[in-house]
């Protein structure tokens, strides 16, 4: 089965890519000192989410990028710092990542205790709104902060062609269980679950778009010699 075989491939790039990092990066961990590269695609691991094979090897369960419009100055830690959250007061900003709001919408709907109906309404709130959405952005910092990440460098232009939304796409449809078979099952446990969206829930993925699209296997090829020849620091 290719499918199965490209999963095989795309992991084993990944473990390049780690190796070359020096390892995985805490989220909770890292800030705007370490090196990052000015662009890229970033790809999160998440505790108790394991792959089929090897035994006790972490499945990918997000991927993402930035600077997808043109003209856009967006950084990837920027990006990834708009995920992770602020330390100080703790917490951070759903608003501003897509990812935050989804952590936070399934942490709800997994404890019916948690109420805070002005979540993800709005583009923006008022300093009042975003103090009582507070309790509930700690959460999702606390979560998000175990999560671990690695990140491809790819530093072409900003735009909607460029070579990190065609990685970006094509990985989240190779992993995608969404009209597939899932090759790596989420845990029963696994938060995203409780999602209120089901392309979360059904293609075992924190990413919302390119679940239900195809993938072009050749994007491995492109994959691979970015990994080799990628300027990690």
């Amino acid at each position: 089965m290719q499918r199965q075989s490209d999963i095989e491939a795309f992991y084993r790039l990944l473990e390049q890519l780690e190796f070359r990092m020096g390892g995985r990066r805490r989220l909770g961990d890292c800030h705007g000192r370490m090196p990052w590269p000015e662009r890229g695609v970033y790809f999160f691991f998440e505790p108790g989410e394991n792959r089929l094979s090897p035994e006790n090897s972490t499945r990918v369960v997000r991927v993402g990028t930035h600077a997808l419009k043109a003209g856009s100055r967006t950084m990837i830690w920027k990006r990834l710092s708009q995920h992770r959250g602020t330390a100080n007061p703790y917490g951070g900003n759903h608003r501003g990542s897509i990812f935050r709001l989804l952590i936070g919408q399934a942490l709800m709907h997994r404890d019916p205790s948690l109420k805070f109906p002005s979540w993800g309404r709005g583009s923006s709130a008022s300093r009042e709104i975003r103090q009582s959405e507070r309790p509930l952005e700690q959460k999702v910092s606390d979560f998000l902060g175990e999560m671990t990440l690695v990140v491809l460098p790819i530093t072409d232009p900003a735009g909607p062609n460029s070579l990190r939304g065609l990685i970006e796409q094509n990985s989240i449809s190779l992993l995608s269980g969404y009209e597939n078979d899932i090759h790596d099952q989420p845990s029963e446990c696994w938060l995203g679950s409780y999602s209120g969206r089901k392309r979360v829930r059904n293609s075992g993925l924190w990413n919302n778009n390119h679940v239900d699209e195809g993938y072009d296997p050749a994007f491995l090829d492109v994959m691979e010699t970015l990994v080799t020849n990628a300027n990690i620091n």
